[in-house]
């Protein structure tokens, strides 16, 4: 059973940049996407960014591009999200999700795998 878990979340200043990881266990990424998704209070889950563990092809909401880098690390079956410049209107609990097979997809019920979170929080 496939396993995820979110790291690297916390309190960090507009501007300021922040590096999550999803950190996989009990089977291989290999065959996956992996989608980060963020949840901000009363608000929808959203899709962020996501790639594909088998051919790369990394994409991104308008709202992050150029600011969020998504990375894998096969051999370690993780993934990262580099976020900078951020904002308050980033502050979220983010999520990561893995989906079979391996092809991104934006809609949150494509994905079967989902991690319990970590708390990203944007303030000065």
């Amino acid at each position: 059973q496939l396993q995820l878990v979110e790291s690297g979340g916390g309190l960090v200043q507009p501007g300021g940049s922040l590096r999550l990881s999803c950190a996989a266990s009990g089977s291989t990424l290999d065959y996956y996407a992996i989608g980060w998704f963020r949840q901000a209070p009363g608000k929808e889950r959203e899709g962020v960014s996501c790639i594909s563990m088998m051919f790369g092809n990394p994409n991104y909401t308008d709202s992050v591009k150029g600011r969020f880098t998504i990375s894998k690390d096969n051999a370690a079956n993780t993934v990262y999200l580099q976020m900078n410049s951020l904002k308050p209107e980033d502050t979220a609990v983010y999520y990561c999700a893995a989906r079979y097979p391996a092809y991104c997809r934006v809609a949150r019920d494509e994905y079967k795998y989902w991690g319990q979170g970590t708390q990203v929080t944007v303030s000065s």
